[in-house]
């Protein structure tokens, strides 16, 4: 489930889900906020995903609460180190390990007050209630001591655990070293992004009709956009909306990327008639962007090596009206028999540890370890090598990641074209009105930004005869 679109009332008392002991009485919403609890509870605690988690959750409530749940999500694990600082203070003592769901309930009623505009008296009700929803009901008094605490105390609470977004301590201590080490003068811009709620742009299909066109759509349905310089196909909206709500979603006149994620296409430039392979494609927004443009008329394969990952980027490319030839497989692993090989250009979107996406991904804070970046590494280096040999003479590689750490971009780009003889780098010019881009020799880091794009890292190479 996406992140919702924009701030809401109260939800609404939602289906029963499993083990929900909700009784008749309790406030509107409380099985809404039982569920945010749990979908917090899941990747903090269990570590599992916020997307796989969220999507579990939203099958409980209704469709019309499942915004406010994605807000509620979303909001709170931005902003959960700090929430829980404010725990640990509102608390006389920890709660039993048992008992941690409480925790996440907590936060979220923490976030209620601290960010959104639900009425404070609802957030609070609804919150306590949701203890009989989570099988606590005895732990009623408890929450509502904290929350109502919260409230009387609020400047002086907030006083000493910040508000400010730049705060490091809302990002892992690792990260922020990193940051601080590769990005000395821009660290704290970073980090602020990584905690705000993100900006949210649209491609649209210019085999459909030009941007313009649906600019005036756009501006018909009452959602108001800007064009963004430099890339003739994007908007961004000034509030984002639900997907239902742009006109033509549905019969694939326009799609929702991040202004720096829709460089790589503009970047690797591929023309009409090259053979063209998108090498860990799922789910399929830059394998689009890449047929729309080029007129649609690539011989395009798109490989993944999660099967399950590529059911929707076919049902993206149906929706767009476009085809390719889809395959999985580990592009580690990339054969010389695979469709269309040797191919004029590749794209190289590689698995990396997405730490210029937080903002969009807030999980990212709890699941990524500092642990996990020489493995990504090993890994992008692998792909590097199995790639390169399926790319014709004269051919060109677009490298790229959403990562922000130099370890998996321009020292991986740059120990590939060290050992490689048959490898030059060509030159970059990024679209303006993007972001924040930082040559980095080799290759162009994008920043992310408030208004702009996500943290994204490119490199173009070119195979010698």
């Amino acid at each position: 489930m996406a992140e919702p679109t924009r701030r809401g009332a109260p939800g609404r008392r939602g289906r029963r889900g499993q083990g929900a002991q909700t009784r008749q009485g309790d406030a509107p919403g409380a099985e809404l906020r039982a569920a945010a609890a749990g979908v917090v509870h899941a990747v903090r605690v269990e570590g599992r995903s916020l997307t796989a988690a969220l999507a579990q959750a939203a099958a409980t409530v209704p469709a019309r609460d499942q915004p406010l749940l994605a807000e509620l999500c979303y909001g709170t694990l931005r902003l959960l180190p700090r929430l829980e600082a404010l725990i640990a203070i509102l608390l006389a003592r920890p709660l039993r390990r048992a008992d941690r769901i409480l925790n996440a309930l907590m936060a979220v009623g923490l976030y209620q007050l601290v960010s959104t505009r639900i009425p404070a008296h609802a957030a609070v009700a609804a919150t306590v209630d949701a203890t009989r929803a989570l099988g606590r009901a005895r732990a009623a008094g408890l929450v509502n001591a904290a929350l109502r605490r919260f409230q009387r105390e609020r400047e002086q609470l907030l006083g000493r655990v910040g508000t400010a977004l730049d705060d490091p301590a809302l990002l892992p201590d690792w990260l922020v070293q990193r940051l601080q080490a590769a990005w000395p003068e821009h660290w704290r811009r970073i980090v602020a992004v990584s905690n705000q709620h993100p900006p949210m742009a649209l491609r649209v299909n210019r085999l459909r009709q030009p941007r313009a066109a649906y600019a005036e759509a756009l501006a018909a349905a009452d959602i108001a956009a800007r064009p963004l310089a430099g890339l003739d196909t994007a908007l961004l909206l000034d509030t984002p909306v639900p997907v239902q709500r742009l006109p033509g979603f549905a019969e694939g006149g326009v799609s929702v990327q991040d202004a720096a994620a829709q460089c790589a296409a503009v970047l690797l430039d591929p023309q009409p008639g090259e053979r063209v392979l998108d090498a860990c494609a799922a789910p399929g927004n830059k394998t689009a962007h890449l047929l729309e443009h080029a007129g649609g008329e690539l011989s395009l394969t798109a490989v993944d090596v999660d099967a399950e990952r590529l059911a929707p980027l076919r049902e993206n490319l149906a929706r767009l009206g476009l085809s390719a030839r889809v395959l999985a497989a580990d592009a580690r692993d990339a054969a010389a028999d695979w469709p269309g090989a040797p191919y004029d250009a590749i794209l190289l979107d590689a698995p990396c540890s997405a730490t210029g996406v937080i903002r969009r991904h807030p999980d990212i804070k709890y699941l990524r370890r500092e642990a996990d970046i020489p493995a990504l590494a090993a890994t992008q280096d692998a792909l590097l090598a199995a790639l390169w040999p399926l790319l014709r003479p004269g051919g060109r590689l677009l490298y790229a990641t959403c990562s922000v750490l130099p370890e998996e971009n321009q020292q991986r780009v740059g120990a590939f074209l060290a050992a490689r003889a048959d490898a030059q780098e060509l030159a970059l010019t990024l679209p303006t009105g993007i972001g924040e881009a930082l040559p980095c020799a080799p290759g162009v880091q994008l920043l992310p930004t408030a208004e702009g794009g996500d943290g994204f890292y490119f490199a173009l190479l070119e195979r010698l005869p």
